[in-house]
């Protein structure tokens, strides 16, 4: 089943069911009228969008018109939480290595997880709107998941069955800001700003086998610019996979239905696929050269994310922003 929100104006907008080939949608009205609400009593609700997702991909639906993603608010405009995780280990410890900084080795053993802002989410083609590029403006490409209500103290088996949405997820990075924030010894907050999602949001079922392991076994394709710059594989050296980074998250507080948990950046330790983030580019160049030569984000600049199945077809639809100067 794919899920995505129209923008009608109000703040949570209005939950459609999109038809497995993207190109056509219905109003979920007469079922739930948001995603939170659907989550928030998923077991009675998902059979009927099931349902409406079934008549929708038959051509039965009668009042189905063509999707539009530009239409599209994020999946959960607004979300109760957001946690996102660092599971590609690979990726700290470049960042890590390029500043000559040794890796501790909990870092192997359990993972690193930040408490991000929830209450202003992008839809996948807004603009990335900040007031100065030498904040250091960065991308970054990753997979996140959606669950329903998880108890506190949840195992990661336990965790697997809360799982009921992927999607895809722009955790766009103020790299220049990061490091006097993390010296303060608080963590993040004005260093990364309102994160963005995939139009479409799909249940775990309709990606097949490439949903194994608590991992998504596909491709992220960052497009930068207009040039393909990465393409790692998800499933490939997530060190910590989903029902791990639910249970870490669930240690001592219980997780509400609709709370998003991120993969963090996908990286993979094979360079030759690329990145999905300038960070990492930029390390590897330091590592190599002594000194990094690939720029941050400029205004003007556009980032695509994208995951294809198999086939070649898009599965959650293609995030697609333009970073844009703030006026106040």
């Amino acid at each position: 089943m794919k899920l995505a929100t129209l923008n009608d104006g109000s703040r949570n907008g209005q939950l459609m069911v999109v038809a497995r080939d993207l190109k056509s949608a219905h109003i979920a009205d007469g079922i739930a009228p948001t995603l939170q609400s659907a989550l928030d009593d998923w077991s009675f609700i998902a059979p009927q969008l099931n349902e409406l997702y079934a008549q929708l991909n038959e051509g039965r639906a009668r009042r189905s018109f063509d999707f539009d993603p530009a239409k599209c608010m994020a999946p959960l405009p607004r979300a109760f939480q957001w946690a996102d995780g660092s599971a590609y280990v690979n990726h700290v410890e470049l960042v890590r290595k390029a500043r000559g900084a040794e890796m501790p080795e909990s870092f192997w053993e359990e993972p690193l997880m930040y408490q991000g802002g929830s209450d202003d989410f992008l839809g996948p083609m807004d603009d990335i709107v900040l007031a100065h590029e030498e904040w250091g403006i960065d991308f970054e490409a990753e997979v996140a998941v959606v669950v329903d209500d998880v108890p506190m103290g949840a195992t990661p088996d336990e965790a697997w069955l809360h799982i009921k949405l992927v999607m895809l997820a722009n955790d766009v990075s103020l790299r220049n800001l990061i490091p006097p924030e993390l010296a303060k010894g608080f963590g993040f907050l004005q260093s990364k700003p309102a994160t963005s999602f995939s139009p479409v949001a799909v249940t775990p079922d309709e990606l097949g086998d490439a949903w194994k392991d608590g991992k998504l076994h596909l491709p992220l394709r960052s497009t930068w610019n207009g040039h393909l710059v990465g393409q790692p594989h998800a499933g490939v050296d997530m060190v910590f996979n989903f029902p791990q980074l639910i249970a870490h998250l669930c240690k001592t507080r219980n997780a509400r239905a609709g709370s998003i948990i991120g993969s963090g950046t996908v990286s993979n330790k094979d360079a030759s696929r690329g990145y999905s983030c300038i960070a990492e580019q930029r390390c590897l160049e330091m590592i190599e050269h002594g000194q990094a030569v690939t720029p941050f984000m400029r205004f003007g600049d556009t980032i695509r994310i994208e995951m294809l199945d198999a086939s070649g077809k898009s599965i959650f639809g293609a995030i697609e922003q333009a970073v844009k100067r703030f006026e106040r």
